[in-house]
């Protein structure tokens, strides 16, 4: 990967744990701001899928944690980092239709299991690391400039 480039725009948003009420407020001010900096649809689209299936990640399986948002000159990135439970498995976590969801979460429409494969789906870098008992971090990338396929 190259270098980093210059940061154009930086934001950090804190999420709560099971604060359904408030569960994708973060993906909004996103787009909002990734508008409001002359992003393209499809850009402004994919990190919106991204960081509201992070955040949704967030609110539902960890103890908190933040998204920071970056804005550079020849990409987006979000990164996310809980304290949480951790992901033991990754690779059956990321297999779409794998779900630990608690109960609570199903009864109300989420756990589906395509949070981390769609995540994974709409970025052109994905890295995700993990570890038991300590939470999850996530670098999810989108590059500028370059069609998205």
């Amino acid at each position: 990967m190259p270098s980093p480039t210059r940061v154009i725009h930086k934001r950090i948003y804190e999420v709560a744990p099971r604060d359904l009420e408030r569960a994708g407020t973060v993906s909004t001010a996103v787009r909002r701001e990734l508008l409001a900096l002359g992003m393209t649809p499809d850009i402004v689209r994919r990190a919106s899928i991204i960081c509201f299936e992070g955040e949704m990640n967030m609110v539902l399986y960890s103890k908190g944690g933040r998204i920071i948002l970056l804005v550079r000159d020849d990409r987006v990135e979000l990164l996310f980092s809980d304290r949480g439970p951790g992901i033991a498995d990754i690779d059956l976590a990321s297999q779409p239709g794998y779900s630990t969801a608690p109960d609570w979460a199903r009864e109300l429409g989420f756990g589906a299991g395509f949070g981390i494969n769609n995540m994974e789906q709409n970025s052109d870098l994905f890295k995700i690391r993990s570890r038991v008992g300590e939470g999850t971090v996530v670098r999810a990338t989108i590059l500028l400039g370059v069609p998205f396929l």
